[in-house]
């Protein structure tokens, strides 16, 4: 597939993916700033054969070429002229010279997600060469996979607030734009990423016999239509209002974009009085025109930063608090797997299942309990008494058992000691806590007393999931 590529660095490339949120834009290639003419060979070939073959979008190799020129700065610093003779210690080295960068822009440090881009898009050519120009790249794994391990966290994206999402429907009942009005309904219900709702059709919608109504869209960024996917009767509203507000302007729109729902004809701007797919960076304007507009705060009494990104997040967590199974949220977002759901989504939202996970305890060293972990100085000193008599428990301590002489109610249970703040556990008690999880799911799993007595069961699992997570780090 390297047949027809053009000769020169610099490349005129023009979007014809119809389902792209970029479809007819132009994009100017330029790989000029490569200095080695090896690397440069092996960058131009991956951007050729994906954008030929269609394996990645056509705004993502761009950002990616762009995103290669900290590695060319890192290169040309280093007397690299190939990629074939990379190490990884040369990948350290590079991960340090990102660090040392500062931005013309900011005038501060690269972002940790910026670092990340770019040592991405350099694994991206790497992984890529290996298979289709393996003369050209290293055999050998030089990327330990864990060089930006705290970047996800430092990213990660907030669900919105209680307050804040009653907020944003009060306001919409008087917001006067359409596409704002019924494009946060749509995303509640959904969850959908801001290119794929700018993308919506007319046929979208179907009703269905026994769940109601579903939708229909091309979901970009995995390259695959997805189909039926059960949606609230208010979304459904939400997406019949929209055609129907819509009709008027795409009856004069060009044949390739009458049939998108997310269309009008821009009021300003060097496209003035065009009839257009709504933009990402329009929709953004709006949103933040609409907080703004309708006084949307968050408990800081502070304009609430609302970002479309955040409605993915939010489902996610109503979904997973309500007891949603992973796979379940990773089907309906659309993710690659459910471990994306359940470290960069599914999040507890609940907040008396949030209070729990507050009051976990210590996780660590227990001759380390000290005042800040036991504030009540009678409670500490028999704790450093009896820590390993009456204190210990077959998968953990309790720094109070025993109350007014009654033994506490939540010990007796068992169970329910995962929920108190005076339960404390260490890392030797991880295999414990691993077994009782598996019997609580395997006893969820065969429930045959109904919601009410899954109710009891589902909590105690997420702490002790959460428990696991904890102690895994340590």
């Amino acid at each position: 597939m390297l047949e027809n590529m053009p000769k020169d660095d610099q490349w005129k490339i023009v979007d014809k993916d119809k389902n792209s949120p970029n479809y007819n834009k132009h994009f100017n290639f330029d790989f000029s700033f490569i200095a080695s003419d090896e690397i440069k060979e092996v960058v131009k070939g991956y951007v050729w054969r994906n954008y030929r073959e269609g394996n990645r979008a056509l705004r993502g190799l761009y950002n990616q070429v762009s995103l290669l020129k900290k590695f060319n700065n890192f290169a040309i610093s280093n007397d690299i002229n190939s990629f074939k003779k990379l190490t990884n210690n040369d990948i350290e080295n590079f991960i340090s010279f990102l660090k040392t960068r500062i931005s013309k822009r900011t005038k501060k440090s690269l972002s940790y997600r910026y670092q990340k881009g770019c040592l991405d898009a350099l694994k991206s050519v790497i992984r890529w060469g290996q298979v289709y120009m393996p003369n050209k790249v290293p055999n050998n794994e030089i990327f330990t996979g864990n060089e930006f391990t705290g970047v996800n966290k430092k990213v990660k994206t907030e669900f919105i607030p209680n307050e804040v999402i009653k907020q944003i429907n009060l306001a919409l009942k008087d917001e006067e734009n359409i596409y704002i009005k019924y494009g946060l309904v749509i995303l509640q219900s959904t969850g959908m990423r801001v290119s794929d709702l700018l993308k919506l059709k007319v046929d979208c919608l179907q009703k269905h016999l026994i769940s109601g109504w579903t939708l229909t869209y091309y979901d970009h960024k995995n390259r695959k239509q997805r189909s039926e996917i059960p949606i609230p009767n208010e979304c459904a509203i939400a997406i019949q209002e929209l055609i129907e507000e819509t009709n008027e302007v795409r009856e004069q729109a060009d044949k390739e974009i009458k049939d998108n729902i997310f269309i009008h004809k821009v009021s300003h701007g060097r496209y003035y009085g065009e009839i257009n797919i709504i933009s990402q960076s329009s929709y953004k304007y709006w949103l933040d025109k609409f907080v703004e507009n309708h006084n949307i705060t968050g408990k800081d009494g502070k304009l609430y930063n609302l970002t479309v990104h955040q409605f993915r997040r939010t489902l996610a967590t109503d979904m997973y608090s309500k007891g949603a199974d992973l796979l379940v949220i990773r089907d309906m977002l659309g993710l690659s797997n459910a471990i994306t759901a359940s470290r960069h989504y599914a999040d507890i939202k609940d907040k008396d299942r949030a209070k729990v996970f507050d009051k976990i305890g210590i996780l660590g060293d227990i001759d380390n309990v000290d005042e800040e972990v036991i504030s009540d100085k009678e409670k500490l000193e028999w704790f450093k008494e009896n820590k390993n008599k009456g204190a210990r428990m077959c998968d953990g301590y309790c720094s109070n058992p025993i109350e007014n002489g009654e033994i506490c109610d939540r010990l007796e249970k068992k169970k329910k000691c995962y929920t108190c703040k005076h339960y404390i556990t260490t890392p030797e008690y991880l295999e414990s806590h691993r077994k009782h999880l598996k019997e609580l799911q395997e006893e969820l799993d065969n429930n045959i007393y109904g919601q009410h007595y899954a109710d009891h069961i589902i909590p105690t699992i997420e702490v002790l999931k959460e428990i696991i997570r904890r102690l895994e780090e340590l």
